[in-house]
């Protein structure tokens, strides 16, 4: 069994990032409103559903990253995307709450199985000494997913109604992107060995990694960071509704994050060989607290569009620092178990982000409070991240 090219497994794969990103996680918040409208549930109860998925992305994420490590990453990513078409199936059907929490139960383990992590790991083990422009490929292509999901689901709807788009969202999971999983990473690849041989015994083992403060500090940075995040996406449409913006005109908005993300990518691939990814990343998590400030401040189109470009530039370029922080101060050998526990917690902070801040709209006066409330979070990413030194700087 031939394995594919190198460019055509990152293309492949890059392929199923940009669908899998659009479809689990960007697409939630286009569903709230017409589900709202159609069952009378509650934004709390909708968003219970999206947290119980992110829960079972945080839950599940190290076993994905450990059965990478042992060999298996086709497999996890194969069955990811088949879990993703499944569960948009049953959410599809579901008019009961429990069907739409079992729908995100499913959704919650295609995501630890397909969204960048996993995809990362693999070329890590596959490519050894071209993963680091993989990565960055991926995540070229995957930043414009939010441009895909906004309107294309909005379409979707119009056309199909809620229930219809689900349905297709599922079918194209189940059927294209599965299939393209499974053909990207059959066999095993060959590359020539590295000029300077990379001995696996000096890289840490997750026990190691455990007792290092950068990756407590790391773990700290990146929970911060997704809960704010996460927060956001899950709001973001009715955030918008609060402020008076029509559909259209919000989409007008969202569109940019794409876009910006890209730049972003597109100037590390230009320029980042001149920038350290411990500096890359000081940059660009200070984006984070800066727009959402100014989304929360925000009465006028273009401080909305200073936002977006901001948020996407931050949200982009913070994939590429989480991509490449563990190999590099941890090593590559472990780097699923690794980058698996590390993103096990994030995760899990995420999980609670909708369902903690949709309560938490019932006590404030609106999104504005909100959302400075999340830029102060951001800040204290920043700050961890500083203080987060290579394992080696730290003894």
């Amino acid at each position: 069994m031939n394995p594919p090219s190198y460019r055509a497994t990152v293309a492949a794969l890059a392929t199923g990032q940009l669908i899998c990103w659009a479809a689990l996680y960007y697409g939630f918040s286009s569903f709230v409103l017409p589900m709202q409208r159609a069952l009378g549930w509650s934004k709390p109860q909708m968003m219970g559903a999206f947290t119980a998925g992110l829960a079972v992305w945080g839950a599940t994420t190290y076993a994905a990253g450990a059965a990478i490590d042992h060999g298996r990453g086709r497999a996890v990513m194969t069955l990811g995307a088949a879990l993703a078409g499944l569960g948009f199936l049953v959410w599809s059907r579901a008019d009961s709450l429990g069907w739409l929490y079992a729908a995100w139960l499913l959704l919650g383990a295609a995501m630890a199985m397909t969204l960048y992590e996993p995809a990362f790991n693999v070329l890590t083990k596959r490519f050894p000494l071209q993963y680091r422009e993989g990565i960055t490929t991926l995540t070229l292509v995957g930043g414009f997913a939010s441009t895909l999901s906004f309107p294309a689901v909005a379409w979707l709807i119009r056309a199909l109604e809620w229930r219809g788009a689900l349905a297709v969202i599922g079918a194209v999971l189940l059927l294209a992107i599965a299939p393209l999983h499974a053909w990207a990473l059959k066999g095993t690849p060959t590359q020539d060995a590295p000029p300077r041989p990379h001995d696996s015994a000096d890289d840490a083992t997750l026990h190691e990694a455990l007792r290092e403060r950068s990756f407590w500090l790391l773990t700290a940075t990146f929970t911060l960071y997704s809960f704010a995040a996460a927060a956001l996406w899950a709001h973001i449409m009715p955030a918008f509704a609060a402020k008076g913006l029509s559909e259209a005109s919000a989409l007008a908005v969202v569109v940019w994050f794409g876009p910006a993300q890209v730049a972003g990518r597109f100037a590390f691939l230009a320029f980042g060989r001149w920038v350290s990814i411990r500096t890359l990343g000081l940059i660009v998590l200070a984006g984070l607290p800066l727009s959402l400030a100014i989304f929360a401040l925000a009465d006028s189109v273009f401080a909305l569009l200073l936002f977006a470009l901001l948020f996407g530039l931050a949200n982009g370029l913070v994939t590429i620092v989480r991509g490449n922080l563990v190999p590099e101060y941890f090593g590559r050998e472990h780097v699923g178990r690794i980058s698996g526990a590390m993103s096990a917690i994030a995760l899990l902070s995420r999980a609670a982000a909708p369902l903690l801040t949709a309560w938490l709209l019932l006590a404030l006066p609106g999104y504005r409070e909100l959302l400075l409330g999340l830029a102060a979070l951001g800040v204290v990413a920043v700050i961890a991240y500083a203080l987060a030194r290579p394992p080696s700087a730290d003894q």
